[in-house]
C-alpha cells in the first residue's frame, strides 16, 4: 500500500509539470480522467479512452452523466462500477445504432 501510494504521487507530480490545472482538480475528477478503458466500438474503435471522455461522450445523455457523476462523488459508487456502467452504455448505444443502420 505504502509503495502504491509512493508511486501514485510521483505520477501526479509529473501530470502537474504537464498540466498546471492537474494540482486544481478534485480528486475524484482525476481518477476520471486517468482511468483508461480499451474501446472496440463506435468512435473509440481500437482506443484507450479515459472514463471522463467517455463520460463526456455522445453516447452518455447529460442526464444519465449527471446522476452516474452524483453517485460517484457521493461514495455510491466506486471508480469501477462507473467504468463498467459508461462501458456497458456506449457498448449498447453502438450496437443499437448498428443494428438501425442495418435495418
Amino acid at each position: 500500500l505504502v509503495s502504491a501510494k509512493a508511486s501514485n504521487k510521483g505520477t501526479e507530480t509529473a501530470a502537474a509539470q504537464k498540466d498546471p490545472d492537474f494540482s486544481k482538480e478534485e480528486p475524484w475528477e482525476r481518477a476520471l480522467k486517468t482511468t483508461v478503458v480499451d474501446m472496440d466500438v463506435g468512435q473509440f474503435r481500437g482506443q484507450k479512452v479515459s472514463v471522463w471522455d467517455m463520460l463526456h461522450s455522445q453516447y452518455i445523455p447529460e442526464e444519465n452523466r449527471k446522476e452516474l457523476l452524483e453517485l460517484y462523488r457521493a461514495g455510491e459508487l466506486t471508480l469501477e462500477q462507473v467504468k463498467t456502467v459508461v462501458s456497458t452504455i456506449i457498448t449498447k448505444a453502438e450496437a443499437a445504432r448498428t443494428e438501425q443502420a442495418a435495418n
